[in-house]
């Protein structure tokens, strides 16, 4: 390795290696059978850090003598993911959960994975026109969630999931177990796959900091505006309630969407993710509800915002003031006088709430601050629910 590239080397090391460990490990108690499935995601993010390495030597232009690692990497995340999806496949069942199988991309299992469908609609939309000259979604194909109680005779809200860095909308779906809420709660759902990177592992280009790299050339907006549309031309969809829901990469992309397509987007809700940092790249044409929730102690995507190979992200308040900024709200906020408890092995309640002072309606902005939360946090069965609230009580007006 090149001496310029030993700096990017250490601080790659130090930034991706051990980060990600002790805080996955507790993340869901060993045993406990209402964590099943978050434990498998847990699995592999305990894969994350050594390919996070590698991408952020790659990013650096400092790739020499990694090939091998990079393989190691991905074959490493390739087995966790292939257990994550045998146990969402196992537990397809439960929560009247529909069985969603994954794409053949590099981290996906390629045989033997897909779950058994279970007596939950779903249908794979590829081939309803969009404003792109050719559709995005044929070539990447993704597939709806229509609950029971769906017939057509009234509009329904829609619900987008995107998933974090190397994984899948399955994955996340385990984690986040929205599937459920989807029957319950009478909206159509989508979790979508991002395509693979230049290392394989699967990335939404969303921001100027993350995740693709800056010769990308992948159009994710487009790709995930079309899902919309094509959505919207074979089902009775709400206008006025399309919601995007994003993890840590899928934080970054829901915030670019709600700066690409403000007309479309009601409200997005982000867990560890970060809006640009270069504010002139982003201008809505309308406000968009925005719900972020970080960590304080995320060693991934810091709190306090940090950097990736290089490029800079903003601090979890800084973009919620970016955000009241663009809707229009007053620079001040509240704190609500009630803590909520959203992280399952932090004694208490220690979620504090900040909302934004006057904003207009549609524009509504609010940090939850988990005090001791990282990256991964172990969620109690209170705050995938809590998002949904949010999101249904903010449409677009």
């Amino acid at each position: 390795m090149s001496p310029r590239c030993l700096p990017a080397r250490r601080s790659c090391g130090e930034t991706y290696l051990p980060k990600l460990d002790n805080e996955v490990s507790a993340a869901n108690p060993s045993g406990s059978s209402a964590c099943a499935l978050g434990q498998t995601y847990i699995a592999g993010m305990r894969q994350v850090s050594s390919v996070l390495l590698i991408s952020c030597l790659v990013l650096s232009s400092c790739s020499s003598g990694t090939a091998s690692q990079t393989g190691a990497s991905n074959t490493a995340v390739s087995n966790a993911t292939g257990a994550s999806n045998t146990a969402v496949s196992s537990t397809a069942g439960a929560g009247n959960a529909a069985a969603i199988s994954s794409p053949n991309v590099s981290d996906a299992p390629t045989a033997g994975a897909t779950a058994t469908a279970s007596s939950a609609p779903r249908v794979v939309l590829s081939d309803a026109p969009t404003s792109p000259t050719v559709d995005p979604t044929i070539a990447r194909p993704f597939e709806v969630f229509v609950p029971k109680s769906y017939d057509g005779s009234v509009a329904v809200p829609l619900v987008i999931l995107l998933h974090g860095y190397s994984f899948t909308g399955a994955i996340e779906e385990a984690y986040l177990r929205l599937q459920p809420l989807a029957e319950s709660r009478g909206f159509l759902y989508i979790h979508p796959d991002a395509s693979p990177n230049a290392l394989g592992q699967t990335a939404w280009n969303a921001t100027d900091a993350c995740c693709t790299g800056p010769d990308s050339i992948v159009d994710d907006s487009t790709y995930l505006a079309a899902i919309i549309e094509s959505t919207q031309a074979k089902y009775k969809v709400d206008p006025k309630r399309i919601y995007l829901i994003g993890h840590s990469n899928g934080g970054f992309m829901s915030y670019r969407m709600a700066c690409d397509h403000a007309d479309k987007i009601a409200a997005i809700a982000t867990l560890a993710g970060a809006t640009f940092a270069d504010t002139s790249r982003c201008r809505p044409s309308s406000p968009v509800n925005v719900l972020a929730i970080h960590g304080t102690a995320d060693q991934t995507i810091k709190y306090e915002g940090a950097t990736i190979a290089g490029r800079s992200y903003p601090s979890a308040k800084t973009t919620t003031s970016t955000w009241a900024g663009y809707n229009g709200c007053r620079a001040t906020s509240s704190t609500s006088p009630t803590k909520i408890d959203f992280e399952a092995n932090i004694a208490g309640d220690e979620t504090a709430v900040d909302t934004f002072d006057g904003c207009p309606a549609g524009g509504a902005v609010e940090l939850w601050t988990i005090d001791g939360g990282g990256h991964v946090p172990a969620i109690t069965k209170e705050f995938s629910a809590s998002i949904i609230d949010f999101l249904f009580e903010h449409p677009k007006p």
